[in-house]
């Protein structure tokens, strides 16, 4: 079992930066990815990024350029920079890790971008 735990999320005025983290613990076993996906209300679950554990990277087009995924493979980490923030971008957002025993998403953490 993998247990997921993000954090980072808040308020910030549009413009502005977040870092959101994701502590992975448990039976975690490589190879992996592990990815950022988010959901504002009445809208559908949508990808942000992923990263696998090589390191090979995929975003949303509406976030490249702006965001940035990396991970700690040695911590069990994974971070979201999220720079020059807007008011689409307002969700949860979610992390997940999926590899071959299975998949596994946090429970999420709330993004505000105020006008």
């Amino acid at each position: 079992q993998v247990h997921l735990v993000e954090s980072g999320g808040g308020l910030v005025q549009a413009g502005g930066s977040l870092r959101l983290s994701c502590a992975a613990s448990g039976s975690i076993f490589s190879p992996n990815y592990m990815g950022w996906y988010r959901q504002a209300p009445g809208k559908q679950r949508e990808l942000v990024s992923t990263i696998t554990s090589g390191g090979s990277t995929n975003y949303a087009d509406s976030v490249k350029g702006r965001f940035t995924i990396s991970r700690d493979n040695a911590k069990n980490m994974a971070y979201l920079q999220m720079n020059s923030l807007e008011p689409e971008d307002t969700a949860a957002y979610y992390c997940r890790l999926r590899g071959a025993r299975g998949d596994y998403w946090g429970q999420g953490t709330q993004v505000t971008v105020s006008s």
